[in-house]
């Protein structure tokens, strides 16, 4: 490794640049195999250098982001968004959410059938 080059360890990365909530996420979702660094699995205290890439399953959706600053401490949302290249797919439209097995209000105690509905509707046998 060249002297002046600077590393910095997977969880902590991922953590500093607000990929993440937590540090503690960002190495579980190293563990679970959620990330991968330049198509390798990584773990938590593999280093990154800048000009790798990054690709994190969290949230229901994938980022892809390539390191352009190797950063230690956590940052603000604006210098977080200077240390990577985002090269993410834009993520998925938002749906009008479905209010599935909602009764109205009022409408008193579920009957047998009612529940039996419902759980077919859930996808609950029984």
């Amino acid at each position: 490794m060249a002297s002046g080059e600077e590393t910095v360890r997977t969880d902590a990365w991922i953590w500093s640049v607000r990929l993440t909530k937590t540090r503690a996420m960002a190495a579980t979702a190293c563990r679970a195999g959620h990330v991968r660094v330049n198509g390798e699995r990584a773990k938590p205290a593999q280093v990154l250098r800048v000009g790798d890439e990054v690709r994190l399953r969290h949230a229901g959706r994938e980022r892809i982001v390539v390191v352009s600053r190797v950063v230690r401490k956590r940052v603000g949302a604006a210098v977080a968004a200077e240390c990577f290249v985002d090269n993410s797919p834009p993520p998925p439209p938002r749906e009008q959410l479905v209010a599935v097995g909602q009764r109205e209000r009022g409408a008193g105690r579920p009957t047998k059938r009612d529940r039996r509905e419902l759980d077919q509707l859930r996808g609950r046998s029984g």
